[in-house]
């Protein structure tokens, strides 16, 4: 077959470079929430959990929780109790305030994806949890024991679906950066407080981190696969911002 003139050659690596750059142009936000939102941390969450099934030790744990130990006192006993009983009672609270408040703006799509991350979540939570059973740590007796299995955190993963489901949904509006800073400290403060009180292991807050975000952001490319964001009209325009 006789062989593609350069012109037309150059000119068709034109066009395939043409049609690359539109898509990422109009997608591009879409695969990096893909990657760094649900692929990079399914990725970390899997190589947590290889090495809980195969019953390893992580070198991070045992240091991060004596150091923790450490700075016990009766001032920061109470505030991380406090913390962490608003990182499970709170939360659930908060949660089902979300998805009413929506609902009663009649957002039907907004509301399924606050229910469906927070349900699914919790679910998940409890699935992994029976999967790995995985015993607490026993390093010192803690002043707010448990008595359930340790990986993932249930506080660190509701914590972080919260966090993620509320930025996700605040992100066309002009608070969004106030709420990623709220949010972190939030989620920080939460899987702090379970080393802190001595029942978690590191390695269970950072999972718990980890499944949170990648549902939330799964859940959030599911349901809004044909729009940018929450909030926009049929017609596909954005809510005006107030």
């Amino acid at each position: 077959m006789p062989e593609a003139p350069p012109e037309a050659s150059s000119e068709g690596a034109k066009a395939g470079a043409g049609a690359i750059a539109g898509l990422l142009r109009r997608n591009g936000r879409r695969i990096a929430l893909l990657f760094l939102g649900m692929l990079l941390p399914l990725w970390v969450f899997a190589e947590l959990a290889d090495e809980v099934h195969e019953l390893e030790q992580f070198v991070f744990d045992d240091p991060i929780l004596l150091r923790a130990h450490a700075l016990a006192g009766p001032g920061l006993d109470g505030f991380f109790v406090l913390v962490s009983r608003i990182g499970y009672e709170g939360v659930v609270a908060i949660d089902l305030l979300i998805v009413l408040s929506v609902l009663a703006l009649r957002r039907w799509r907004e509301a399924t994806f606050a229910a469906v991350s927070f349900v699914g979540s919790a679910l998940l939570n409890l699935g992994a949890k029976q999967f790995f059973q995985r015993d607490r740590p026993s390093l010192w007796e803690s002043i707010s024991p448990e008595d359930t299995f340790s990986f993932p955190s249930g506080h660190a993963m509701g914590s972080m679906t919260l966090a993620a489901t509320v930025v996700l949904l605040a992100w066309p509006t002009r608070g969004r950066w106030p709420m990623v800073a709220l949010m972190a400290v939030f989620a920080l403060l939460v899987g702090y407080s379970r080393v802190y009180l001595g029942v978690h292991f590191p390695s269970d807050i950072l999972a718990g981190w980890m499944a949170g975000a990648a549902w939330a952001v799964a859940a959030y490319l599911a349901l809004f696969h044909r729009v940018l964001h929450p909030w926009q009209d049929r017609e596909g325009a954005a809510t005006p911002q107030r």
